[in-house]
């Protein structure tokens, strides 16, 4: 279904099209070219203009911008992560805020065998998490400067992590350290606060600030 719905989203690149049009361009089926575009447009990514026909949504500006910017800024913070990597030995990631989201830009892992295991691209809530944490604005990781979960997101997995912002103060991204409890323990702060408060200082001398 993925498939067909990216095949609907590349059939209104060269503009909006019926639902008719969506058939004949994409050879999906009326049905279930109307159910997945009704449901693309439920999620911002599929709009209708003033005649009803389908067209790109204005979520995918959002998306492309946030990519766009995103980039930059996890090739930029790749020394600075791998060298949070080799102080801590567990797995590191940075994270971007998309909507309701935080979306894993760069991600480098431990060299334990058991490790966690972060892919970039993944999308993961903000409701839970150390990372989540900081990019949903909770008071007390602002005023610490970073902040901490145990098994929150994931059971047996416990994380730290800290803001990047740009010059002006503005949060762009957060960056991690993760690993199993059993390593990291089910107080990670005292043991990688400062390595991740350092880090994240790194990334926002290497990105320009």
């Amino acid at each position: 279904m993925l498939d067909k719905a990216v095949r609907v989203l590349g059939a209104l690149e060269d503009g909006p099209r019926s639902l008719a049009g969506l058939v004949a361009e994409t050879g999906i089926t009326r049905a279930t070219a109307h159910r997945l575009a009704t449901a693309l447009e439920a999620h911002g990514l599929v709009r209708r203009d003033g005649d009803g026909r389908f067209a790109l949504g204005l979520r995918l500006v959002a998306l492309g911008r946030a990519a766009a910017s995103a980039l930059p800024l996890g090739e930029a913070a790749r020394p600075a992560l791998e060298a949070l990597r080799d102080v801590t030995g567990e797995s590191v990631q940075l994270y971007v805020r998309d909507g309701d989201r935080r979306v894993c830009i760069a991600s480098l892992e431990s060299p334990h065998g058991l490790r966690t295991i972060v892919p970039l691209g993944a999308s993961l809530p903000l409701d839970r998490g150390s990372a989540g944490r900081v990019l949903g604005g909770d008071i007390d990781a602002a005023r610490r400067g970073w902040a901490e979960s145990v098994g929150e997101r994931e059971a047996g997995v416990a994380s730290v992590s800290a803001p990047v912002r740009t010059p002006a103060g503005a949060l762009v991204a957060a960056v991690s350290v993760s690993g199993p409890i059993e390593r990291t323990s089910r107080a990670p702060g005292r043991r990688y606060a400062d390595a991740v408060v350092a880090a994240a200082r790194r990334i926002e001398l290497a990105a320009g600030g």
